[in-house]
């Protein structure tokens, strides 16, 4: 079959997804229609919002379809109407069987990480909030039980060691668009192998897994390694950023926001969560086996601001400490 006569129905949401979108309108393949979330409020003046990948497909003249229930009977009927032979989902929710059993050729996904580890949610987050030295993308076909269906294709990255989520999503963004492409070649060619996920592991126990992450998720806890938290403040930024409380004598704690940081793996002899700074130019938090030197740092009605902008206007009080 050529891609032309390929009839492809793509579902999905974020920025994540446009790229992978993108690929294939661009090499001329043959976008039926696009599936994505209704739009909703946003911002200050709650003003209603298409997702990033609406908005890609009003520009290409896609149709698009926006179901508040995937198993509503009349977006099923109008999802028939497309006779999808392939439907790709990225970065979309969970589909229902009668959703995902639909096309001929059935429905992958593409899922930011080098599967069956960091089944979930937050795959990225959790790979380097566990200090991983390589993620990576994974096309799989979907199943009854999330993330667990057989894979077709997977391309690998390094992780560096400075390298936070922002980074990663990006070269993920990209390198798992053409991933999709690769799997959808793959498919129009008959050269699809896929294989079942037990192989890659001989017990559940060894899977690591990537839960949703709430705001507790993201708090630090400063009687861990330098190393442990180095990680956790990068596996978190920009989004949504792990986060602290700084306590000063007489005051209500505040909540305060770490972007970046350095880590010192020489202990500052001082209890956890205690501070050195010279309220000029640095700001270091003792923690087990080590510190951790805040680089770029929000207080509570501030923006986010590199240390030593925010030292300008703002002194740490003596004794005062994060928890």
């Amino acid at each position: 079959m050529d891609k032309k006569d390929l009839r492809i129905v793509f579902m999905g949401t974020p920025d994540f997804a446009v790229a992978s979108l993108r690929v294939l309108v661009e090499n001329n393949y043959n976008v039926v229609g696009v599936i994505t979330m209704p739009d909703k409020p946003s911002g200050r003046g709650h003003k209603i919002q298409h997702s990033a990948v609406k908005q890609y497909a009003l520009e290409q003249n896609l149709p698009i379809l926006q179901p508040e229930k995937l198993k509503n009977e009349n977006f099923i009927e109008e999802l028939k109407a497309l006779k999808a032979d392939l439907q790709i989902v990225v970065a979309f929710r969970m589909l229902p069987e009668v959703i995902w059993d639909m096309p001929r050729l059935g429905t992958f996904n593409l899922h930011a990480s080098l599967l069956p580890q960091y089944r979930g949610a937050a795959p990225i987050n959790w790979a380097i909030i566990n200090g991983e030295k390589e993620t990576g993308a994974t096309t799989f076909f979907l199943t009854h039980e999330i993330d667990t269906g057989k894979i077709i294709a997977q391309e690998r990255i390094p992780i560096g060691e400075s390298d936070n989520v922002g980074k990663i999503h990006d070269e993920l963004m990209n390198m798992g668009a053409k991933l999709v492409q690769k799997t959808v070649d793959l498919l129009l060619e008959d050269k699809v192998d896929a294989i079942p996920q037990e192989q890659f592991f001989n017990n559940e126990t060894e899977l690591k897994s990537a839960p949703k992450i709430f705001k507790e998720t993201c708090r630090i806890d400063w009687n861990k390694s330098v190393e442990q938290i180095y990680n956790h403040i990068r596996g978190l930024s920009p989004y949504p950023v792990a986060w602290t409380e700084l306590y000063t004598i007489g005051e209500e704690p505040i909540a305060a926001k770490i972007y970046s940081a350095n880590k010192i793996q020489t202990e500052l002899q001082l209890p956890v969560g205690s501070i050195s700074t010279d309220n000029k130019t640095y700001l270091q938090i003792a923690c087990m086996e080590g510190a951790i030197e805040v680089k770029e740092i929000q207080l509570p009605g501030k923006k986010a601001m590199k240390i030593d902008e925010l030292l300008r206007g703002y002194k740490f009080p003596e004794g005062s400490y994060f928890k």
